[in-house]
């Protein structure tokens, strides 16, 4: 687990990288006299071969900040302003086990827990927490922010998340990167990607934009966001018009491939140049390029699947690979994620025969993209919210009824938290939670096929406490008794994993630890001969399973809900579409106040075509406001023909207290979610843009205003006191 140097008390323990990130880096962390002075990407592990982003290198700084939450805090303020006084743990923990309990013997419906992958940990995720959320019989959480769209469209595809093993891209001789910026969101597949291409493979971005990414491949298809599903249905046709497909592979191992031709027989070249904004000879050029190079892959991305549209693309791209049967190669087929390749447990893990009534009736479900209208207008009302490991006063979408909810002050609000973030700043009680360098935790992957585990490197700062044992700590004053309520980290870890799966080669708990981390033992080409973990055990160009629900069988464009086409209207007063896709220094909202990584992304930003910068009056370097009727965001404006003309791009999360003008990106993303599996639509927007007056950027001790006191000024109605101190 460690390597200790006596001479110089110095060590070095193993880590994972907790972040939603698909590359889950394998860490070696040094500790020097107690104080973890490095995190090192581990020079061993295949995917991680030692190299870390910059954002997870700068772990000590984010650990040791002077903002770090570290005692448990009690609201004595407004809400939204983020003013708090330290109290006990004790005290804190017995007022809000009270509360529960008031609230639950009422109705435990009335409490939600609001939580994503600020740690994809087992066991500081949604472990311990799940189970005593259960056992209280609380709402249930629809977990959609980031990926449930791209998950359906694999699941009715393919059978689940499932795909290739990311280190085999090396051999690959095409590679279409689609819908992802890699070098800032997906690191070591660059890597992979680069070394193909020094072998001879051919690189291919289809983006909207021109990415770092896009920049350094050899050819790049920017087309308008949301038509995903188009171009791969154009390519199809294609395909399949021109003789390109693997007829043999298609007749053994594939459903549909009729109904599907005459779907794509729809996709000629013109009408796909004229639904993607791109030329006829690209659609051409693109599919034979693709239909005649033999290893040929996808590294297909999250930000494809957030339109409207976003789980039909995913469906249409991750046909493809059947079509010309690519996944005969280890070198062939497309990724998206391989979490579902893992041996998980998740009923063992997270319990879910805890709720009463289960499984006959449940309680209700609130999906995480529409939190602001859920604690608006529930009903029954929601009147207790728990956040740990998320921040969606920052990260959901329509921010200003997500302020609305959460100013509520009949709303009992309780955060476990590293920082002050926005969100914090509307907590009744504000938790000290553990870093990644604090506590136990295993680590599955959706990037790569290891399993990782995560040894406390430091002792807790201050009174920080690992999210599994507050959540134990109240189940046990509450009167909770079941056994699974009072099981160790270990045990949650145990839960989490099928450790009897003979693809673990007989790796048990312990040996994980003292390895750090292992792969799954998954055949080379696991799809060459078919074997999806579809209901026909084949790649389901048709799915009966949509079809069942009255829905369309087959992979088809699905038009945003905002465009110009589509909801004309609205394009002649917004006439710009937007995508905000991360900054390269940023995770999500995660990193946002580590100094060193704001001060290199230096404030918001958003690019825009010259043509559309000038029509607007609007010259490089000029501060400017973006805006529809949900809300209004500033961005420093970058004049480039990086995107194209009726194109915005604004890079995202910063926290709405650090931004100028108190607002982020989301002030304008809508809450309407996808075709299927009910996520969000962040990169179907339209907004308009116009110059805006100078103002400063906040410091890390200013709270976000609260959009009563936004709506205030407008007016001319006295506004809240000052916000009082403390950092993020």
């Amino acid at each position: 687990m460690s390597a200790a140097d006596p001479a110089t008390a110095e060590r070095v323990v193993r880590g994972a990288c907790p972040h939603d990130c698909p590359d889950t880096c394998a860490l070696r962390i040094t500790v020097r006299d107690g104080r973890a002075v490095k995190v090192a990407g581990d020079p061993d592990h295949p995917t991680t071969h030692g190299a870390l982003c910059a954002k997870v290198s700068r772990y000590p700084e984010r650990t040791y900040s002077a903002g770090r939450v570290l005692r448990p805090m009690k609201r004595v303020g407004r809400k939204g302003e983020g003013r708090f006084e330290p109290v006990s743990w004790d005290a804190a923990l017995e007022d809000i086990a009270a509360r529960l309990a008031t609230i639950a013997a009422r109705d435990p419906q009335r409490i939600l827990p609001y939580s994503y992958c600020g740690t994809m940990g087992w066991v500081q995720g949604e472990g311990m927490a799940s189970r005593f959320f259960h056992a209280l019989g609380a709402s249930l959480l629809d977990r959609t922010i980031c990926a449930t769209a791209g998950a359906a469209g694999m699941t009715y595809t393919l059978g689940g998340l499932v795909g290739m093993d990311v280190e085999r891209y090396v051999d690959s001789k095409l590679i279409l990167i689609w819908g992802s910026n890699s070098i800032a969101a997906n690191l070591h597949f660059w890597s992979f990607a680069q070394e193909a291409k020094r072998r001879g493979a051919t690189l291919v971005a289809i983006d909207p934009y021109r990415s770092d990414t896009a920049a350094r491949c050899d050819r790049h298809v920017a087309l308008w966001p949301g038509t995903d599903a188009a171009l791969a249905l154009g390519i199809a046709h294609l395909l399949i018009a021109e003789g390109l497909v693997d007829r043999d592979y298609v007749s053994r191992h594939t459903l549909g491939f009729g109904a599907l031709a005459e779907r794509a027989s729809r996709y000629p070249p013109e009408r796909v140049a004229a639904i993607c904004g791109i030329g006829a000879d690209e659609v051409r050029e693109l599919a034979r390029l693709y239909g005649r190079t033999r290893p040929a892959a996808i590294r297909l991305n999250y930000g494809v699947q957030r339109t409207h549209g976003g789980a039909n693309a995913v469906r249409a791209i991750a046909s493809l690979p059947a079509l010309v049967g690519a996944w005969r190669d280890p070198a062939g087929g497309v990724l998206l994620s391989v979490s579902g390749m893992l041996p998980l447990t998740p009923d063992r893990h997270t319990r879910p025969d805890l709720m009463p009534g289960w499984p006959a009736r449940p309680p209700r479900t609130i999906n995480m993209v529409r939190i602001g209208e859920a604690l608006l207008a529930a009903d029954p009302p929601i009147e207790a919210l728990v956040v740990y490991n998320s921040n969606p006063v920052a990260v959901a979408p329509d921010t200003e009824r997500v302020l609305a909810g959460f100013a509520r002050e009949d709303l009992f609000t309780v955060v476990l938290e590293h920082f002050r973030t926005d969100t914090a700043d509307y907590a009744d009680y504000l938790l000290p939670a553990t870093t990644q360098l604090e506590h136990f935790d295993v680590h599955r992957t959706y990037g790569h096929l290891y399993l990782l585990a995560n040894e406390p490197a430091i002792t807790p700062l201050g009174e920080a406490r690992p999210n599994a044992d507050v959540f134990r700590e109240l189940a046990r004053r509450m009167g909770l008794a079941h056994p699974a309520l009072a099981a160790s980290d270990e045990e949650i870890a145990r839960d989490a994993i099928d450790w009897s799966d003979p693809r673990l080669g007989g790796l048990d708990l312990a040996g994980l630890r003292r390895r750090g981390w292992a792969k799954l033992a998954v055949p080379p080409a696991p799809f060459a001969e078919g074997g999806f973990p579809t209901p026909s055990g084949k790649c389901e160009f048709h799915s009966e399973r949509l079809a069942a629900q009255g829905l369309d069988p087959l992979p088809d464009w699905v038009p945003p809900h905002e465009s110009a086409a589509s909801a004309p209207d609205l394009a002649r007063r917004y006439p710009l579409a937007l995508i905000s896709p991360p900054a390269r220094n940023f995770l999500n909202s995660t990193f946002v106040n580590v100094d060193s990584l704001r001060a290199a992304e230096r404030e918001p930003g958003c690019e825009v075509h010259p043509e559309d910068a000038a029509a607007r009056g609007i010259a490089d370097g000029d501060r400017v406001e973006l805006f529809n009727d949900r809300g209004a965001f500033l961005a420093r404006a970058k004049l480039s023909d990086r995107v194209r003309r009726g194109l915005v791009v604004a890079w995202g999360v910063w926290w709405h207290k650090l931004a100028p003008g108190g607002r982020n990106v989301n002030a304008v993303t809508s809450p309407a979610l996808t075709d299927l599996g009910r996520g969000p639509t962040f990169y179907d927007c339209l907004v308009e843009l116009r110059h805006a007056a100078e103002q400063p950027a906040k410091s890390p001790g200013q709270p976000a205003k609260p959009a009563a006191d936004r709506a205030a000024e407008r007016s001319g109605a006295p506004a809240a006191p000052p916000a009082g101190g403390g950092n993020p």
